[in-house]
Formats: C-alpha cells, sequence, structure tokens
C-alpha cells in the first residue's frame, strides 16, 4: 500500500490549522479569564472609592456643619406687669453667642412664623440698654455675643412664638438653629428687589 503524497500537504496543513485553533482557544480562554479578573478588580475598586466618597463628604459635611455648631442661642421669656389691674405683657429676649473662631453674618430672630425680632443689642446686657443695632445684625463678631428683642403681647401668645436664630456662616452657608439646639442647613434668602 503506497501513501498518496498528494494528500500529504493537506494533512500537514490541517495539522497545523488543528494546533493553531487549538492555540487560539487557549488564547481566548486566557484573556477571557483576565478580562474577568479585570471586571473584578474595576468592580473592587469601585466599591473601595464609593466608601471613599462617603467617608470624604462625611468629613466634608461635619467640616461645614462645624462653626454652625459652635452658635448658642439662650431664649430668655420676659413679663411685666405696670400696675395690679394691668395685663401682663409678655416678650422674649434672646442671647446669641457666636463662639466660633470665625464671625458669622446676617444673624437675625424670628419668633413663631412670621415675627421678625425689634433690635439687636451688642455684649451681655440683659436689659439691652447698649447700642441698638440693625436687624438683621451684620456681622456677630468671633466669640461675640448680641440679644435680641421680641415685640410686646398681651394676648399671651407668647409661648407659641418660639424663637429662631437664622445665620450665614464664613463660608456663606444659611443655617437655622431651634430653640431646643437643632441646627438645619436652610436655602439663602431672597435679597429685596430680586
Amino acid at each position: 500500500m503506497s501513501i498518496d503524497w498528494g494528500d500529504a500537504p493537506t494533512w500537514v496543513a490541517g495539522a497545523f490549522a488543528a494546533a493553531a485553533a487549538y492555540y487560539a482557544r487557549g488564547t481566548l480562554k486566557s484573556q477571557r479569564q483576565q478580562i474577568d479578573e479585570q471586571r473584578e478588580f474595576i468592580a473592587e475598586q469601585a466599591a473601595n472609592l464609593q466608601l471613599e466618597r462617603a467617608e470624604y463628604g462625611a468629613i466634608a459635611a461635619e467640616r461645614r456643619r462645624a462653626q454652625a455648631a459652635l452658635i448658642r442661642m439662650e431664649p430668655n421669656p420676659q413679663t411685666h406687669r405696670s400696675g395690679l389691674t394691668d395685663p401682663w405683657t409678655e416678650w422674649w429676649l434672646v442671647k446669641i453667642h457666636n463662639r466660633s473662631s470665625e464671625p458669622v453674618r446676617d444673624v437675625v430672630v424670628r419668633f413663631g412664623e412670621n415675627h421678625t425680632a425689634l433690635g439687636s443689642f451688642h455684649g451681655n446686657d440683659h436689659m439691652c440698654r447698649g447700642a441698638q443695632l440693625g436687624v438683621p445684625l451684620p456681622v456677630l463678631a468671633r466669640e461675640g455675643a448680641a440679644w435680641f428683642k421680641s415685640a410686646s403681647s398681651t394676648d399671651g401668645s407668647m409661648p407659641n412664638a418660639l424663637p429662631c436664630v437664622y445665620f450665614t456662616d464664613n463660608e456663606g452657608v444659611r443655617w437655622k438653629l431651634d430653640r431646643y439646639g437643632d441646627l438645619a442647613e436652610v436655602p439663602p434668602e431672597p435679597v429685596a428687589g430680586e
């Protein structure tokens, strides 16, 4: 039996093609495995980045809140009666103390929904005998204090008109601090004429 040499080149080419297909399959399998490993690595890195962003966000929020957290409000309800038959007159005196190392701006105290303080006074004089300042108070210096006085009432509505202080910190963020010490960021107030 003789070998048909005319078919030998076809067999050799077929063998090389089979070997090339085998190696190509191995290469594709290896590349697929590398791609899967890279996807896992990218997913892990994305999860790590998300955790880092959340941590940095929390640190930034804490820093953003740090100055505002050092503002204190001391509300002092006041009552007075001129004579035995006169009605009781009630009002609030509210001391705002900036315990931070930076000034705060545009400080205003509001009572209830619609009543703004009538005036503000610097210092620690709860009788408000000092120089009267405007409302809102343009600047409350670092480690400074100011008193704010509400309108007087004789109808007993003062307990319902609880004070809240609004101020802008050194970074330009507007804050609200209520009588109970709850601090919240609020949108900036519109400027008159806008």
